[in-house]
């Protein structure tokens, strides 16, 4: 939960210095930590870095609000193409990224967090 924490903090840190397509990765990145923390307190192996395919396992053990799942499938959107500039049809993914939406996927990824760390506090 720690590294996921710091990815948070990393990802508000690029949104305030206008890396968003990193803000975007950042934010993906932490929130599958998150999840991936409840899975290794629970002393079950999570596999794959597909956020909701994660929570959808999770929620086999525990209720998953559908707000997070919706979240974590935009958040996942964020996995590749942030960081691949042929994921694009043009262009880098510096420019394909917004403020806007790097504000989105923080808020989901704080969602998500706080989720796992309620989850954590009860396992």
């Amino acid at each position: 939960m720690d590294q996921a924490e710091g990815d948070l903090e990393h990802a508000k840190s690029d949104l305030e210095r206008g890396f968003f397509d990193w803000a975007c990765f950042s934010s993906q990145q932490a929130a599958e930590k998150a999840v991936k923390a409840v899975f290794q307190k629970m002393g079950a192996e999570a596999w794959g870095q597909a956020l909701a395919d994660l929570l959808q396992e999770l929620s086999r053990r525990h209720p998953v609000p559908e707000e997070l799942i919706n979240g974590a499938l935009e958040l996942d959107k964020a996995y590749i193409p942030a960081r691949y500039p042929n994921a694009h049809p043009s262009g880098s993914p510096r420019t394909r990224y917004t403020a806007n939406e790097a504000r989105r996927l923080i808020e989901y990824a704080e969602r998500i967090i706080k989720f796992c760390q309620g989850l954590l506090s009860r396992i």
